[in-house]
């Protein structure tokens, strides 16, 4: 499994009270290229495009990523 940290937007300029996520890139991921996410575990679920990984990170409420995951 790959991980890889993300430093929180509510970290302190001097690096106090910093809060760091690890990343987890979907089993469903390849090295072909294909459409993939990561997802870290935070207040919410972030979410962001494996391929960009400096790009914009989607953070969705644990009940509302829950309810994603179930739903069918």
């Amino acid at each position: 499994m790959e991980v890889s940290w993300h430093r929180s937007s509510h970290s302190g300029a001097s690096g106090s009270s910093c809060v760091e996520v690890a990343w987890h890139k979907s089993s469903y991921s390849n090295d072909v290229g294909s459409a993939c996410v990561e997802v870290a575990w935070s207040d919410g679920v972030l979410v962001r495009d494996s391929k960009h990984p400096a790009g914009p990170v989607l953070s969705v409420p644990v009940n509302a990523w829950h309810r994603l995951l179930t739903s069918r």
